[in-house]
């Protein structure tokens, strides 16, 4: 059991450490913190910032709108089916 922990977290870090994983959690950031400016952070407090046109890079202020966690999750959900 423990040796699968070690491997996922191995798997992990290899994901993160790939320079356009490092891009779209840079975008996904800079993303929040416009919105934590404009709304303030209580106002996103278990919310996540959406990307209306599904463009993580494209941090346009009329392209971000604040939703629930749930909600934003499952809307790109639908890849795999």
């Amino acid at each position: 059991m423990a040796e699968d922990k070690a491997k996922r977290a191995a798997r992990q870090k290899e994901y993160n450490a790939r320079p356009e994983n490092k891009k779209k959690r840079a975008a996904n950031n800079r993303a929040r913190r416009l919105m934590i400016k404009k709304h303030g952070k209580a106002a996103l407090k278990g919310k996540d910032v959406d990307h209306k046109d599904g463009n993580p890079r494209n941090n346009a202020p009329s392209n971000l709108r604040i939703m629930s966690r749930k909600k934003n999750r499952g809307r790109n959900n639908n890849k795999g089916k």
